[in-house]
């Protein structure tokens, strides 16, 4: 069967400006123009259309899905299969959430009790998820299970407080990192400050510290584009500086 812009439009639940758009940008082209000028879809455009709606719902960027789709060692089966995980995953956290609201409810309106740390625990298992989803893989290859087991552990255990101190650490070290890779000086006063702060918020998660540990991550955050991605997003080369900091902060720099 084949679709004009609209009846796709209406058939995706998306508008004709977004397709054309799609058009435009190369990441879904018509099938072909018609006499009158119209665009026209087929069925290889129909799936293709639902594969990126489904990474777009994953929170891709148009500018990855286009790459993914238009490798040619691109398998559309195994993208479905794969977008089943993801979704369940996204589902269970979803649950839980709604879980942790209900609860909350509840006990608004007094029919149950629910302590501090109760409150937290779909947000901290969303993190865990979130956490498993992008850097799973290679935390566990490096560090192994036993090891990051306990430190969702312990993440799971986290007190209101403790919550509260760690998310304000995060804070402490962006701002603190930034002020010091003005500086250019990973020995200086500020960045032996931002690593030392990096130490502190890393032991809410850790089980236990070592500084190899500590300088492997800080490693990790290099050798891994994600993690350079996320430290780099307001200043490049950051990733690289707090590495540099850890490394003599631990005294393992070479």
């Amino acid at each position: 069967m084949e679709y004009t812009v609209q009846k796709l439009g209406k058939l995706a639940g998306i508008s004709t400006r977004t397709l054309r758009y799609y058009d435009e940008i190369g990441i879904l082209k018509p099938a072909r123009i018609n006499s009158s000028g119209y665009r026209i879809y087929g069925q290889t455009e129909v799936e293709r259309l639902q594969q990126i709606l489904f990474y777009r719902e994953l929170g891709i960027s148009l500018e990855n899905i286009k790459e993914i789709v238009s490798s040619p060692s691109f398998d559309g089966a195994k993208a479905l299969i794969e977008h089943r995980e993801r979704l369940l995953d996204k589902r269970k956290q979803l649950d839980a959430l709604i879980e942790n609201v209900e609860k909350s409810i509840a006990s608004n309106e007094g029919r149950i009790t629910m302590s501090d740390q109760e409150k937290f625990e779909g947000f901290k298992q969303n993190l865990i998820d979130e956490n498993e989803k992008k850097y799973g893989k290679e935390v566990r290859e490096k560090y192994g299970d036993e090891a990051v087991n306990k430190s969702n552990e312990k993440l799971l255990n986290m007190t209101k407080e403790q919550h509260e101190e760690v998310t304000r650490l995060a804070k402490e070290i962006e701002v603190t990192l930034a002020e010091a890779f003005k500086t250019g000086d990973p020995a200086g006063d500020l960045a032996q400050k931002a690593a030392d702060l990096h130490k502190k918020w890393l032991s809410f998660y850790w089980n236990q510290y070592s500084k190899e540990a500590h300088a492997g991550l800080a490693q990790m955050y290099v050798d891994d584009e994600r993690f350079t991605a996320y430290y780099d997003k307001e200043q490049p080369g950051t990733a690289e500086f707090l590495r540099d900091a850890v490394h003599i902060y631990t005294g393992t720099k070479k």
